[in-house]
């Protein structure tokens, strides 16, 4: 019988990452079974500690969002002690993530290279906002990547001002793109024994996300516009009014739209050479998204939705965040998690890691940790025979304050 450990199990991760880029990706690492160690400023923490409210009995529900099964670690940088500490742990670890200003870990002793020279198999992630070239000084927040990368473009209605996405959808795509780092290079570790380092910046993350919306551009030459709910390229595949709200209907074929028509009791717009195909839909949408909305007036959208669902027809209507992990649920999908505290008592709920191992393996359940809640223990673990000398200080190291140099 396969086993049921996890597959990261015994694998350590420094995390020295704040906010959600970093922090999601290490989560991830630790849902899959690493060990995860966070390295937070004394004091204060992780930024996202003091992003509230909302609050849940714990803290930030931001913070608790990205930071489940997790180890907290208070150090400062600019202290030498507590810096011989972090550069144990660094050597130590498997995985490291960081997302400092370009350039700042080196600074204080703990740079890709001066931790392969004694750590030949560390997998080390840097993140930043806009790379370590030109972009190195400019700080990386989402909303900010958002509008200069491009995405706040082409979200929003047409009449309208351009407008952001509602999550911070950058850091979760960057955090995204780190995890297929990590686990890329920890697979090439183990066919040639070395580490890597590898660097990933929002603002590639995000426009490597956009997909057909940017080939349009480098492939066509159209540059994309606010479209509001519609699609470029698809018709219908948007937003449509029915007697008490929109519903969402995305037929991705001929085939699907002539089963919203034979819904509709409007087949005669699937027969017109108008609206035959997909190209002549994209063509002459503003008349037939009309037609359909004068049918679709006539009932509620819930009554649409059963309607079309049962017919093969993508449509729903649209929810609110606590309608859809109900509406996940119900589908045995089983979304959510419950957390445990230290003493053992409920700590509530989270959104689960979407990977789902067949047969089904226990997932790890620890809550979110409180601000420097493993300082003692992992001191002490640190300071026992540490395996090498500690790193030369540097007149700027010294003087320099880690939270300077943050890249966000």
């Amino acid at each position: 019988m396969a086993s049921r450990r996890l597959p990261l199990d015994g694998l350590l991760v420094a995390d020295f990452s704040r906010v959600l880029a970093g922090p999601y990706a290490s989560m991830a690492l630790a849902d899959l079974g690493a060990r995860v160690i966070k390295v937070e400023r004394t004091g204060s923490g992780d930024d996202t500690r003091a992003w509230a409210p909302p609050v849940s009995a714990r803290g930030s529900t931001y913070f608790d969002s990205v930071n489940r099964n997790k180890e907290s670690l208070e150090l400062d940088l600019s202290d030498a002690g507590d810096r011989a500490l972090a550069y144990e742990l660094a050597c130590r670890a498997d995985v490291l993530i960081e997302n400092f200003r370009p350039g700042t870990m080196a600074r204080y002793g703990l740079g890709y290279d001066d931790l392969a020279a004694v750590n030949p198999r560390l997998v080390y992630a840097s993140i930043s906002g806009f790379g370590s070239g030109g972009g190195a000084s400019l700080p990386g927040y989402d909303f900010l990547v958002q509008a200069v990368g491009g995405l706040m473009s082409i979200t929003g209605h047409a009449a309208g001002e351009p407008t952001k996405v509602g999550v911070a959808l950058v850091d979760v795509l960057t955090g995204k793109d780190v995890q297929v780092g990590v686990l890329s290079s920890l697979v090439e570790r183990g066919r040639t024994g070395a580490g890597a380092h590898f660097e990933v910046n929002l603002l590639s993350s995000l426009q490597a996300a956009l997909v057909n919306q940017v080939q349009s551009y480098l492939g066509a030459g159209v540059v994309p516009a606010r479209m509001g709910n519609a699609h470029p390229s698809i018709v219908p595949y948007q937003l449509l009014a029915c007697a008490d709200g929109p519903i969402a209907v995305a037929c991705g074929n001929d085939a699907q739209f002539v089963a919203l028509c034979r819904v509709l009791s409007l087949e005669r717009l699937s027969a017109d050479e108008r609206y035959r195909t997909n190209s002549e839909r994209v063509g002459n949408r503003d008349e037939l998204v009309g037609k359909l909305e004068s049918r679709l007036r006539s009932d509620t959208a819930g009554s649409w939705a059963t309607l079309l669902t049962a017919a093969g027809v993508p449509a729903g209507a649209v929810v609110g965040i606590d309608d859809a992990v109900r509406f996940a649920d119900s589908l045995g999908l089983e979304p959510t998690l419950e957390l445990t505290s230290p003493d053992g008592s409920s700590a509530g709920r989270q959104i689960r890691s979407p990977l789902r191992f067949v047969p089904p393996r226990p997932p790890r359940t620890d809550a979110p940790p409180r601000l420097g809640a493993d300082n003692a223990a992992l001191r002490q673990w640190l300071s026992a025979r540490p395996s090498r000398p500690a790193p030369t200080d540097s007149a700027e190291a010294a003087l320099t304050k880690p939270e300077e140099e943050e890249a966000r």
